[in-house]
């Protein structure tokens, strides 16, 4: 987990020494927090902001893919991906060991919330619930809003996901933070647990941390907080709510079949109840 300021090169630099040390950890799959490579533009709806977006691929994967290559490690790239004029997605690039780009998840659930106005940036993504066979295990990305849907994880491990990530952007509105701030962040870290307890995969929440928008109403206070937690949801690494950190965790991916073997969740699944999920809301009159 990182801080993020407002010049792009200057955080992609930052995340590149982020990304050696937890290399010389010994990580092989890193991830970054989303939106690295900016301060937390959906803040405000301003035009402007629109130029911090790039292709995917594009210099950013393509300078990271070289670093990926160098360290052998596999990384996920969150950007704010332009994919034609007025059309922006909110993404994430998956590269893999040897310096290949795999692919990429665009952000499906777009929130839409005081300071976090990325309805205004983004459109919806259109490619599914991915996932991507990488040297190190197949893993599924999912794009902060979208950690609250059990759809979301559901089909993400329905397409063979072993670990989701969940690349973040979540704090506490100043005013807030101390009436609810230890519910909220209770909350947010309880409904990933219960993705990795009900799909039987390991997932790892990574988020930045500090206080940005001093020039909005109170601005956010990034909770950082990134952690990671086992298929049973037990949280193996977890980081503090103020500072920078690196969180380096083994995940034995053998451990994925042998807790859907002992807890069948996807076994007992009752295909032939669910069609009523497509629906917006079950009227009663």
């Amino acid at each position: 987990q990182i801080s993020c300021g407002s010049d792009p090169e200057t955080n992609l630099e930052r995340g590149i020494q982020q990304i050696r040390e937890a290399a010389k950890q010994g990580a092989k799959v890193i991830c970054l927090p989303e939106l690295f490579k900016s301060v937390y533009f959906c803040q405000a709806e301003e035009h402007a902001n629109f130029g911090l977006a790039e292709g995917i691929p594009g210099p950013t994967t393509q300078r990271l893919g070289a670093l990926a290559r160098e360290l052998e490690v596999v990384l996920i790239v969150p950007l704010f991906e332009r994919r034609a004029p007025g059309i922006y997605h909110n993404a994430a690039a998956v590269i893999d060991s040897d310096g290949r780009y795999l692919g990429k998840y665009r952000k499906m659930h777009i929130p839409e919330d005081p300071l976090y106005y990325e309805k205004f940036y983004f459109v919806p993504g259109d490619l599914g619930f991915r996932t991507f066979d990488t040297r190190f295990g197949r893993i599924g990305v999912l794009i902060c809003w979208d950690q609250w849907y059990p759809e979301a994880a559901r089909l993400t491990a329905l397409a063979g996901a072993q670990i989701i990530f969940f690349p973040t952007a979540i704090g506490w509105h100043p005013r807030e933070r101390v009436e609810n701030g230890e519910s909220q962040l209770a909350a947010w870290q309880t409904i990933q647990r219960s993705h990795a307890i009900a799909n039987g995969l390991y997932v790892a929440a990574v988020n930045r941390v500090g206080h940005e928008g001093e020039n909005r109403p109170g601005g956010i206070d990034f909770w950082g907080s990134s952690f990671v937690c086992d298929p049973s949801g037990s949280v193996m690494r977890a980081a503090s709510d103020e500072r920078e950190e690196i969180l380096v965790a083994e995940c034995d991916l053998q451990k994925v079949d042998l807790t859907r073997t002992h807890w069948p969740f996807l076994r007992d699944r009752r295909l032939d109840a669910y069609g009523d999920l497509s629906k917006r809301y079950l009227d009663t009159d």
